[in-house]
């Protein structure tokens, strides 16, 4: 094999290899497609949340700030809309005890959070399994690779470095496409973890503060 080109070692591999190849590939095209939607998602997150709670703890008045939002101020906005507006529904009725109007409160924001955390973390799993199996499919491919080598020099009298190296070039192909789309997986799986940890606790901070803001509010309603 004179030309030992990438392309020529692949388009001499097995059927079976070619195919190991082919799932590869789509699962790092797959992967990158995921890794580029969820950078940019994060991103977005973390900026709308920096500037709703700029909003929010401006010393400004809750009714005017729940006004205001809208749907595209980010997930964060989500979760004070959920909470304030329970509040002031069950706040108006006045049989309803104060305890049963901040727990509904804090339920609707918690109900808002997980549905802003099941937003962000869909399809980050996919990047653990993909970066957990490419590289043993890729292994699979190799192994098949050169077994499918041995087995064609099975017929001939004396082997050769010649005739063994080529075939067990296109096998190792497929172990080094399965690297190639497990370790970019890897990596963005425990970053984009990393980061939607931090800004669930930051949604948990919220909920903790605006609970006892309102908790405040409802003692000096009873008083007044």
């Amino acid at each position: 094999m004179q030309d030992a080109s990438l392309w020529t070692f692949i388009s001499h591999a097995d059927s079976v290899v070619k195919t190991v190849l082919i799932i590869l590939v789509i699962a790092s095209v797959f992967s990158w497609t995921i890794i580029l939607q969820r950078t940019l998602l994060l991103r977005k997150t973390e900026r709308l949340t920096r500037q709703f709670e700029k909003a929010c703890w401006g010393g400004g008045d809750f009714v005017n700030l729940q006004r205001q939002i809208r749907e595209d101020d980010g997930d964060l906005a989500g979760i004070f809309h959920a909470g304030f507006t329970e509040y002031q529904k069950l706040s108006q009725q006045p049989l309803i005890k104060r305890e049963i109007i901040l727990e509904s409160s804090q339920r609707a924001m918690r109900l808002a959070s997980q549905t802003a955390l099941q937003n962000l973390e869909q399809h980050v799993a996919t990047l653990a399994t993909i970066g957990s199996t490419a590289p043993y499919v890729g292994l699979f491919g190799t192994v098949w690779g050169i077994m499918s080598s041995f087995q064609a020099l099975g017929g001939v009298q004396q082997a050769t470095i010649a005739m063994v190296a080529p075939g067990i070039s296109e096998a190792l192909i497929a172990t080094a496409v399965g690297l190639f789309a497990a370790i970019p997986a890897v990596v963005a799986y425990n970053r984009f973890a990393n980061r939607i940890e931090l800004i669930q606790q930051k949604y948990e901070m919220f909920q903790e503060e605006l609970s006892g803001i309102l908790q405040q509010q409802l003692m000096q309603a009873s008083r007044g």
